[in-house]
């Protein structure tokens, strides 16, 4: 999450950080019971995916073909396994209708939502050049047979259409089989809400066929020099809508989500005193000191009821693990080793803090007891693990581990076996991993394109990577829970 996690002595962090100082929604629904699978879904038993995700298929097994070449299977909330959804999208009905600001919002809506499905993995979608082959009449009885005879399985038919100064889109979720919407949503907003209405049907349909909430609605904070100081900034979970959130015009880094997504932690050096840790609202764009005092305090983290935050604190030439309240009160130190502990990240369930520490003679990933007891060692390959970040169930933790002298690559060690999985291998050096919320995607900052940026990834080795910034150096991405 911060660049300190590239050295860990002492001196070296803090020549580091010297080094730094001088430079109209609709609410979700409970989920319904799924659809059965249409006609000819594989079916078979769970895999090592989490429910809800998507896997890659096995060598000839059953699945439908990636962007990638690779197959996938789509792992329910019962356990069972099926091949992704072929999902026809035609153009919304009235969509070439539309004109000037109004067509070019309903456009946007039609295609982020377009995105969105396609991003989930659950799909694959058939749009408008793959459907030209078909006569279409309007009529489902009949088209219904003519999708199907694409091996579509389900049908997205919208249609948009404008009320003075909103758009309403009207969408159904058809089941081609027994020619039943599945899926009904009825939304309207103005113009400058087309991508937040698109990624809510997006999320509501992903929760009906999965049970678990799609990520359309979440956001990315992360720190970028693109304006000529290190600041922090947000964007939506696709890239779209990078904004600056800081504007202290000094070394602002390693945000972390607040459990509401209302507000950011980070570290700033604005104060001139050394890195101090502030939090910011993100509504009302107020700043608000936490801890200040002392040399150094770094790499924040949220407990997940939000009343607290963890992070790593100078004492004298050494750094260790504190807690304390979200205004700064009760302060309290967690670790206490003659090695240097840093960037904590707290569990899913609040039980437990993971965090890096030299006190076995070289980095590595520890977990302790959120009270300070039951510390336990979990990475043991390789001689440099750093940059804790947990999945949402809390089985696994995401690391930064060194690769060559200068390059770091992305491990996921198992909590209970211990296990390790490589998820990249080369193409840059891969750090600062940050889980989406619904755990199937990984957030990292990478070399690989030259500079240093954001790239999201599946969380499995071999996975592609999609770029999401490419101005300045973009680094520390911390991925928000679901929003309200």
């Amino acid at each position: 999450m911060t660049q300190s996690r590239r050295n860990l002595s002492a001196s070296a962090l803090l020549l580091a950080l010297a080094c730094w100082a001088a430079q109209a929604q609709q609410p979700a629904q409970a989920p319904v019971p799924a659809p059965p699978p249409a006609a000819g879904a594989p079916a078979g038993p769970a895999t090592a995916a989490q429910p809800g995700t998507v896997a890659p298929g096995t060598p000839g097994g059953a699945g439908a073909a990636g962007a990638n070449g690779t197959t996938i299977t789509i792992v329910m909330p019962d356990g069972s396994t099926r091949a992704q959804i072929v999902l026809a999208v035609p153009p919304p009905a009235n969509l070439a209708a539309l004109q000037g600001t109004a067509g070019n919002a309903a456009r946007t809506l039609d295609q982020t939502l377009r995105r969105d499905l396609d991003k989930s993995g659950i799909f694959r979608l058939q749009e408008a050049d793959e459907l030209a082959v078909l006569t279409l009449t309007g009529d489902l009885a009949h088209d219904a047979d003519q999708y199907r005879s694409l091996g579509a399985e389900m049908l997205l038919a919208n249609e948009i259409k404008q009320d003075g100064d909103r758009l309403v889109i009207e969408g159904r979720l058809i089941d081609l089989a027994s020619r039943q919407p599945i899926v009904g949503k009825r939304y309207r907003g103005t113009f400058d809400l087309a991508r937040r209405i698109a990624h809510t049907f997006a999320d509501e349909i992903i929760l009906y066929l999965t049970g678990k909430r799609g990520v359309a609605l979440t956001s990315i904070a992360f720190s970028s020099d693109r304006d000529g100081e290190k600041e922090i900034y947000l964007m939506d979970y696709d890239g779209y809508d990078q904004r600056r959130i800081t504007g202290h015009r000094s070394i602002s880094m390693s945000p972390a989500w607040s459990p509401t997504g209302d507000v950011l932690s980070y570290v700033s050096f604005f104060g001139g005193e050394g890195p101090a840790i502030y939090l910011a609202d993100i509504l009302s764009g107020r700043k608000s000191p936490v801890v200040t005092s002392g040399s150094l305090n770094t790499s924040p983290t949220f407990s997940p009821d939000g009343r607290r935050l963890a992070f790593a604190r100078g004492l004298g030439a050494n750094i260790e693990i504190f807690t304390c309240r979200r205004d700064g009160s009760e302060l309290r130190q967690l670790t206490s080793s003659p090695g240097i502990d840093t960037n904590p990240a707290w569990s899913p369930n609040g039980n437990e803090i993971a965090f890096t520490s030299s006190r076995s003679g070289s980095p590595q990933i520890y977990v302790v007891d959120a009270e300070g007891t039951n510390l336990r060692r979990v990475t043991f390959d390789g001689d440099y693990n750093d940059g804790a970040a947990w999945s949402p169930d809390g089985t696994r933790i995401a690391y930064s581990t060194r690769a060559q002298q200068n390059r770091f690559d992305l491990s996921l060690v198992d909590l209970v076996t211990l296990a390790t999985q490589r998820l990249t291998d080369g193409g840059g050096s891969n750090e600062s991993p940050a889980f989406s919320p619904d755990g199937r995607r990984i957030a990292f900052s990478s070399t690989r394109a030259g500079g240093v940026q954001i790239f999201v990834m599946e969380a499995r080795f071999g996975a592609p990577a999609e770029q999401l910034t490419f101005a300045g150096a973009n680094r520390a991405p911390d991925w928000s829970g679901y929003l309200p």
